[in-house]
């Protein structure tokens, strides 16, 4: 067990782990799902300007929400943009004006302040049995384990290279694996010169304000969709992933706190920002830090690489998102493979509750997608009820009516 005090400076050496771990969430972030923004502002026919500030303000936010987060509870709360919302946007924005898009942002984010103030969310999450929630996460990771031997089909000298690399640092030094394996796969790219910086031209973004417009439609179309979407496909499974690492911090600041930064951003283009869910597993957990009280660190160094991304706009986004999709994929599968290993055990450990958590997790596994609603909402969904069949008390009645049957029995006799 660890004599660390949470409340003491961190030595250098308690640095490098959770820095590499926050820095990677946030290149897996930009890297995989940041291209649905660009797509979302392309179909709305936003000028440059407006793009910037889009990224400007989600990443400044993001960042900033972070940080003040995961410094004000000693907790690695790893923040991002609501990447299924980002989904619902490039069809929604098709057939909404930008400004009363920008009015549905700020009424969903209103909604959001006002959940966190509320409490209920927290006592919902108090709720979910601890077998379910860890079949929910495990099934949830699931699919990016599987990407990172996949690209063995796609890439097979650069996602070889990168799990051959990675056991053979499990082995000599484990605590190094991760680390060993983004540096190494960024170097390769670089000596292949799949990935050219030489053109790479710095510049500052600005955010541009846009005047919010109200209409029913809106409300209806984009502020309520994109609020369910959040709540569910972000902040549930976020939440999660926190209390499967052990973190009990209460969800009602983290909504608050988030619901506050998108609603001051929503002008500037910033959708939704939340907790993160997947890239959040990769900061939480044992890879990031040894000791849970030192992961914190993780959500301030992927708070500052937000920032640092936000203040020079398209340009450093754009960098991430010409690494090879092979990459990605690899580097986070592997990052994520304790995680869902702890997730699995979490499962499956309780041998009275481990036939809904697995149903939890192979429902969860299979991203089922019914009335605009991602596969996190419905393998919780399936596994609850599992668990509601499988283990919840039988009715009082029919135990009483057993009970006077079984009396006039043994009287007769």
């Amino acid at each position: 067990m660890s004599s660390a005090n949470p409340s003491s400076p961190p030595h250098w050496s308690d640095l490098i782990h959770p820095v590499v771990a926050g820095l990677i969430s946030v290149i897996v972030n930009y890297g995989g799902t940041f291209i649905l923004v660009f797509q979302a502002a392309k179909v709305a026919g936003l000028s440059p300007e407006l793009t910037a500030s889009w990224v400007w303000s989600i990443s400044i936010g993001v960042g900033l929400s972070g940080i003040l987060l995961s410094w004000a509870t000693r907790t690695p709360v790893i923040t991002a943009w609501s990447t299924p919302a980002a989904a619902f946007l490039v069809t929604a924005l098709a057939a909404t004006p930008y400004a009363e898009a920008v009015g549905a942002y700020l009424i969903s984010a209103a909604a959001f302040v006002v959940l966190g103030l509320s409490g209920c969310f927290e006592r919902l999450i108090r709720l979910i049995p601890p077998g379910v929630a860890a079949g929910l996460l495990a099934g949830i990771l699931l699919p990016f384990g599987i990407k990172a031997f996949a690209g063995m089909s796609l890439d097979p000298a650069l996602a070889g290279l990168l799990i051959a690399a990675y056991v053979l640092l499990k082995r000599v030094t484990a605590r190094y694996a991760v680390v060993g394996i983004l540096v190494l796969g960024l170097s390769y790219l670089l000596l292949q010169q799949h990935l050219d910086l030489s053109g790479l031209e710095l510049k500052l973004a600005a955010p541009v304000f846009t005047r919010p417009e109200f209409s029913l439609n809106a409300l209806l179309s984009v502020a309520l969709p994109l609020f369910l979407i959040t709540l569910t496909g972000q902040y549930m499974p976020g939440m999660l992933v926190l209390r499967n690492d052990g973190f009990k911090t209460s969800a009602n600041p983290i909504v608050t706190v988030t619901g506050l930064g998108s609603l001051l951003m929503a002008p500037f283009g910033s959708h939704a920002f939340n907790i993160a869910a997947i890239t959040a597993a990769i900061a939480t957990g044992p890879e990031a830090h040894r000791d849970p009280s030192r992961r914190w660190i993780a959500g301030m160094a992927a708070g500052l690489c937000y920032i640092l991304v936000g203040v020079f706009g398209v340009t450093l986004a754009a960098v991430f998102m010409a690494l090879p999709a092979t990459f990605i994929a690899t580097l986070a599968g592997l990052a994520l493979l304790g995680t869902i290993g702890a997730s699995l055990a979490n499962a499956l450990a309780d041998a009275r509750t481990r036939e809904a958590a697995l149903i939890t997790f192979l429902a969860a596994a299979a991203n089922i997608s019914l009335l605009g609603i991602g596969g996190a909402f419905w393998g919780l969904v399936i596994g609850l009820l599992a668990h509601a069949v499988l283990n919840g008390r039988l009715p009082r009645r029919r135990q009483s009516a057993a009970a006077a049957s079984a009396v006039p029995a043994v009287g007769k006799g």
